[in-house]
C-alpha cells in the first residue's frame, strides 16, 4: 500500500494513527465483551476504519455528517465519549435514546451527527435537505453522508443523488464498498463494473478511493469538501474496501472465499498505516506500546462506568409524550376581516400568509413552481418567494419527504404538496419511520407538513380517490387533520405549519372549487385536536370530517325531522375525545360517517373508543357508514355506490329503529 504524506507533520501522521486505532481497539474489546456474554450484538466495521475517520476528519466540525452502523470512527473522530456510547449501545438511560433504538440509530446535534435508521438508503434524502438548508442560508458547507454497496440497489439512492444533481447540493456521497451486503456478494447487487460509474449517468463527478488508505481518503475528501463549499455540487465516491467480519457477529463470515479474506487481512488499514509510520521514523516499539496501553485504560474504565449507568424506567406517561417534540398550541384568533373564498382559495392564502410569517418554510412538490401545482394552489408562488423556497421536484415522493425532515434538522420549515394523496405510499417509509420517529428516538423535531389532495367524487379512479387517513392515524409520532371547510382549510393549516411536529394534512379535492366560505385575511389558527359541533340534536349523533361532513348536512337539509348533534372531527391525530363524549350522552345513539373504506377505517377506532369508555351511555350499537371494502372504481355509477353516501339513509334509519 503506497501512502503519500503530502506535506503533512510528523505530528498531524501520529495524530491520525490515533484516530485510526482508536476506534479498533474499542471494536475489539466490544468482541471480547460479545464472548463474555456482557454485550448481545456488534456490527463490526473491522477493516474500514480508514474511511470513517479519515473523511470525518475531511469536513469541518459544524458540518454535518450521516453515518451508517459501521462507522464507529466518525463518532469518536467528531469526539463523541466512549461512555455516551457504550450507554447507547446497551440501551442505558444516559444514552443518545434513553434505550429506545438501538447502536447507531441516533443524531447529536451536539456533534452533527445523523444517525441512521435500520431502512438502508433514507438517510441519503436528509442529506439533501440539511445541504439545501445550507445553501438557502448562504453557508460554504459541505454534507458527507454514508452508504454501502449493497444499499445502491435501493430507489433511495437513486432519488437522492438525483436530486442532489439536479439542485447542485453540495453533498459527498460516499459508498462503503465492502464486497457484501450481508451474504450477498456484489456481483449479485449491480452490473456495472464499479460502483462510482453511476455517477456518470446523474451528470456529477464521480470518483473511486482505496478505502483502506487512510491518507488517500483524508487528501481525497478534503479537497473535494473544499471544493464544494465553493461550488456546491454533489460528487459520488467510492470507497473500495472489505468486511473483514459478519454482517453482525451472530450471522458469521462461512459464505466468504478463505482466500479473499486473506487478501483484503494484507490490507488492513491500521497495520498498513503503523507500518508506514514505523518507516518513517514516526513510530516505535515504545511508542505504540504506549499509546495502546493509554487507549486500553481508558476504553476499560469508559466501558465499565457505562455498564454502571442507571437502566431506563417505564414511564408511560414520559414515553407517551416523548412521542412528540415538547409544543403547546397558543391559538391565534382572526384579527382581520373576512372575505368570501373557495376551499381552495383558503389554502393558497394560508400559504401565502406561511410563506411571510416564515422566513425560513420552503415548499416542495411536483410542479408546484411556475405551473402552480396541479390544482393551481401555488400559482404565482414563485414570482412571489422565488424558486429557492417554491421548488418543483423530480418525481421522487421518498427524496423529498427525506430531504422535508433534513431542512427541518437543519433549521428549516417544510411543507411538501403530494400532487395526490394516493401517491403517499412512495414515500411512506420516510413518513411512518422517518418523520414519526425522530423525537422518540434522539429528541429533533420534523417541522414538516405533507399536504395530502385526497378523496374520490370525480371519477378519477383506484389511484387518484383514495382515502387514506387510516394509514398514518394509527402511527405514533404524526399529526393528522382534515378540514371540511375554508376557514378551518387555512386556519388548520398555519396551525399545521406552525407545529415542529409532522402533520399529514387531508384536503379533499371535490371541495377545492365546489365549496366557498367566510375566511378571516392574514395569520390565525384553529386548535389542532378540536371538533366543532356543526348541530345540535337530540336523536341520533353523526360524528364525521372532511366531504362526510358535507354529505350529512345535505342528508340533514333533506330531512328536517331529524334532531342530530353533528360532530365534525377537524383533527383525527390527536382527536376531540371530550367533544364526541358528549355527543354520545347527549343522545345515546351514535352514527360514525366517512369516506375511507369500512375495515379498519378510522371510525373503527372511534367505535372502540366509544364502547371502551362511554358504553353505559349508548341506547343503542355505534354504528359505521362508510364506504365499500373495494378499490375505488372510476364509473360514476359504481363510485355512487361504493361511496358511503350512498348507504347514509339506511343506516340513519337503522339506527333510529335500533
Amino acid at each position: 500500500m503506497h501512502f503519500d504524506r503530502k506535506g503533512k507533520d510528523d505530528t498531524t501522521l501520529l495524530n491520525l494513527y490515533k484516530q485510526l486505532l482508536y476506534p479498533r481497539m474499542i471494536e475489539e474489546k466490544m468482541l471480547i465483551l460479545l464472548r463474555q456474554g456482557r454485550i448481545g450484538k456488534w456490527f463490526s466495521g473491522i477493516g474500514q476504519e480508514a474511511i470513517a475517520v479519515g473523511s470525518t476528519l475531511a469536513m469541518d466540525s459544524e458540518e454535518y455528517i450521516l453515518p451508517m452502523h459501521r462507522n464507529l470512527g466518525v463518532f469518536t473522530a467528531r469526539g463523541v465519549s466512549l461512555k455516551k456510547l457504550m450507554a447507547q449501545w446497551q440501551g442505558k438511560l444516559t444514552g443518545f435514546t434513553k434505550g429506545r433504538d438501538r447502536s447507531f440509530h441516533f443524531g447529536t446535534q451536539e456533534h452533527k451527527i445523523v444517525g441512521m435508521i435500520s431502512h438502508l438508503g433514507p438517510q441519503m434524502a436528509l442529506a439533501d435537505g440539511i445541504a439545501l438548508a445550507d445553501l438557502l442560508s448562504a453557508k460554504k458547507a459541505a454534507t458527507l453522508v454514508f452508504t454501502g454497496d449493497g444499499a445502491t440497489s435501493e430507489g433511495d439512492f437513486h432519488e437522492a443523488i438525483n436530486v442532489a444533481a439536479v439542485w447542485n447540493l453540495p453533498v459527498i456521497f460516499l459508498i462503503e464498498n465492502n464486497g457484501y451486503g450481508l451474504s450477498t456478494p456484489v456481483q449479485e447487487q449491480y452490473k456495472c463494473a464499479h460502483l462510482v460509474d453511476r455517477a456518470i449517468g446523474y451528470g456529477i463527478e464521480g470518483i473511486q478511493v482505496d478505502g483502506n488508505n487512510i491518507l488517500e481518503v483524508l487528501d481525497t475528501l478534503t479537497e473535494v469538501a473544499q471544493r464544494m463549499r465553493k461550488n456546491p455540487k454533489p460528487v459520488l465516491i467510492e470507497c473500495l474496501t472489505f468486511r473483514m467480519r459478519g454482517h453482525e457477529e451472530a450471522s458469521g463470515i462461512k459464505y466468504v472465499p478463505q482466500e479473499l479474506l486473506q487478501t483484503w487481512a494484507q490490507k488492513d488499514p491500521v497495520k498498513n498505516f503503523e507500518a508506514y509510520l514505523f518507516e518513517q521514523n514516526i513510530l516505535n516499539d515504545a511508542l505504540v506500546a504506549d499509546i495502546r496501553s493509554n487507549f486500553k485504560k481508558d476504553i476499560e474504565q469508559d466501558v465499565e462506568s457505562a455498564f454502571h449507568e442507571p437502566e431506563p424506567i417505564a414511564d408511560i406517561a414520559q414515553e407517551l409524550a416523548d412521542m412528540y417534540y415538547p409544543y403547546q398550541q397558543q391559538v391565534s384568533s382572526p384579527v382581520a376581516q373576512s372575505k368570501e373564498i373557495r376551499y381552495l382559495d383558503a389554502l393558497s392564502e394560508g400559504l401565502k400568509v406561511a410563506m411571510h410569517h416564515y422566513p425560513n418554510l420552503v415548499l416542495m412538490g411536483q410542479d408546484i413552481a411556475g405551473y402552480g401545482g396541479a390544482f393551481k394552489i401555488t400559482e404565482g408562488f414563485t414570482a412571489a418567494f422565488g424558486t429557492d423556497r417554491v421548488r418543483n421536484t423530480p418525481i421522487c415522493e421518498s427524496a423529498i419527504v427525506g430531504a422535508a425532515l433534513g431542512l427541518s434538522i437543519n433549521g428549516y420549515k417544510a411543507v411538501v404538496e403530494m400532487q395526490f394523496a394516493d401517491f403517499v405510499t412512495c414515500g411512506f417509509n420516510q413518513i411512518v419511520n422517518n418523520l414519526a420517529k425522530t423525537h422518540y428516538r434522539w429528541g429533533e423535531k420534523a417541522d414538516v407538513v405533507i399536504r395530502m389532495p385526497t378523496g374520490a367524487g370525480t371519477g378519477a379512479g383506484p389511484f387518484h380517490s383514495q382515502s387514506n387517513e387510516a394509514w398514518f392515524t394509527k402511527t405514533p409520532g404524526l399529526k393528522v387533520v382534515y378540514p371540511a371547510f375554508p376557514f378551518d382549510a387555512k386556519g388548520l393549516l398555519l396551525a399545521a405549519i406552525e407545529d415542529p411536529n409532522p402533520v399529514i394534512y387531508f384536503e379533499h379535492k371535490y371541495l377545492y372549487r365546489s365549496l366557498n366560505g367566510q375566511v378571516p385575511e392574514g395569520f390565525y389558527t384553529v386548535e389542532i385536536g378540536k371538533a366543532n359541533v356543526l348541530k345540535e340534536g337530540n336523536d341520533i349523533s353523526i360524528i364525521t370530517y372532511g366531504l362526510g361532513v358535507h354529505w350529512a348536512l345535505s342528508y340533514l337539509d333533506d330531512h328536517p325531522e331529524l334532531s342530530v348533534q353533528l360532530v365534525d372531527l377537524c383533527s383525527l391525530q390527536p382527536w376531540d375525545k371530550e367533544t364526541v363524549a358528549t355527543a354520545v350522552k347527549k343522545t345515546g345513539r351514535v352514527l360514525l360517517l366517512h369516506e375511507d373504506t369500512l375495515g379498519s377505517g378510522f371510525g373503527a377506532e372511534i367505535a372502540a373508543w366509544i364502547g371502551e369508555h362511554c358504553f353505559t351511555d349508548l341506547d343503542a350499537p355505534v354504528m359505521r357508514c362508510a364506504s365499500l371494502d373495494t378499490a375505488i372504481p372510476m364509473s360514476k355509477t359504481l363510485e355512487e355506490s361504493f361511496l358511503a353516501k350512498s348507504r347514509l339513509h339506511e343506516m340513519v334509519e337503522k339506527l333510529k329503529a335500533y
